[in-house]
């Protein structure tokens, strides 16, 4: 029998594009001079700068295939693997490695947009957002049915979010990007009323919502702050940042905001899936040791239904637990690579990962067919709107 991935067509639901020099300077007002996001070789490396302001190196999103550890990476984008940045490129290696179509994520904005925030220009900050959104159209059609972009989100101003989603759901994004924890950036938490207009257009439109890990502030993710060495230290906090979602998908729950919106899906991108088991379990128990239902009579149902009804979760390197994870949830996982992120499955010398086809024989060989199919395939595209 062929092997997974040329049964399926694999839908990779969480992927990022390391943005070329030009996404902003091309398509955002000459007006803004340096504060524009832009590109500058500082030695041999690239870094994208806001003004006079280092924010972040491309190479260190484009670590798939590198032949070393964070916080070594590749230090100009011809050192980079090209499938990081060019949508062409990026075909041929979806091709090589049998996968039929993946979401996109940014990584200058940050996985919330909040690193727009730094422009500190409210009219520079949303054409910024406005300029991504379009470049990722223009980069997606390369292949529109196989390259399937994400929207950021001006989530600081809720009448231009309003307007964004809109806009973007007509021209061809298939999902919405959201920060889960806007309080760290002066707005409502997840909870709040606040967010109930844009729920509501995001069902609308028929448009997921999704909540990447690492949205708030990660700015010590390379650096020593308990002494433990920064390899240490990155290894530990991003571990923490896949079960940190569990934060959002309880605010989603018990903020009552799946009740009020019903037919709005969320996902939990980058998270991880495994520990959902003992969060939901753990959701409903204390739900009913606490009587919620008496403080809440308008809940109509248990936080295991409302996840089972609404809310879904990525994997893609768990062995030991997602197979039954996918036996309780079968409609709720779906698959990703994080390609060419460092926990991506793209080893390189140094890596400890397995390429993605290996990986599936071994994690998900011996589920019954029709869970296998949903994972890898059918309830990306449901979410998604896929063909």
């Amino acid at each position: 029998m062929a092997d997974l991935f040329d049964r399926y067509k694999v839908i990779d639901v969480d992927t990022h594009v390391t943005e070329p020099p030009d996404v902003w300077t091309d398509r955002v007002a000459s007006k803004w001079g340096d504060l524009v996001p832009h590109v500058v070789r500082m030695g041999k490396t690239d870094m994208w700068m806001i003004g006079d302001k280092p924010i972040m190196p491309p190479g260190i999103t484009a670590i798939a295939g590198f032949d070393g550890f964070v916080p070594e990476f590749p230090r100009t984008y011809e050192d980079a693997i090209p499938a990081a940045y060019d949508a062409e490129a990026r075909l041929e290696h979806m091709d090589a490695e049998g996968i039929y179509a993946q979401l996109l994520y940014p990584n200058v904005g940050g996985f919330g947009s909040a690193r727009f925030l730094e422009l500190k220009e409210p009219e520079l900050m949303l054409e910024c957002v406005r300029a991504y959104n379009d470049w990722l159209i223009d980069w997606s059609s390369a292949d529109p049915k196989r390259l399937i972009p994400i929207m950021a989100t001006p989530f600081w101003d809720l009448d231009a979010a309003l307007e964004e989603i809109q806009r973007c759901a007509k021209t061809g994004h298939k999902g919405i990007l959201f920060g889960s924890q806007p309080e760290k950036f002066g707005q409502p938490a997840l909870v709040d009323p606040h967010w109930d207009p844009l729920w509501a257009v995001a069902q609308d439109v028929e448009l997921s919502i999704s909540f990447h890990i690492g949205s708030a502030d990660n700015s010590d993710l390379l650096s020593n702050p308990t002494g433990i060495g920064t390899r240490t230290h990155l290894a530990k906090t991003c571990t923490q940042l896949f079960m940190d979602n569990s934060n959002c998908i309880a605010d989603l729950i018990f903020g009552g905001i799946c009740h009020r919106f019903p037919r709005l899906d969320f996902v939990s991108v980058e998270s991880g899936a495994s520990w959902v088991l003992f969060a939901v379990e753990a959701f409903d128990w204390q739900w009913l040791n606490n009587g919620v239902s008496g403080e809440h009579p308008e809940y109509d149902l248990l936080p295991s239904e409302y996840f089972k009804r609404q809310i879904h979760a990525c994997f893609w390197f768990e062995e030991l637990g997602v197979q039954r994870t996918i036996e309780v949830f079968p409609d709720n996982l779906l698959y990703e690579t994080d390609f060419p992120h460092p926990t991506s499955m793209s080893p390189g010398p140094a890596s400890s990962a397995v390429r993605p086809r290996e990986y599936a024989e071994k994690a998900l060989g011996s589920l019954p067919e029709d869970l296998i199919g949903k994972v890898l395939q059918g309830n990306a595209a449901r979410v998604y709107h896929l063909q």
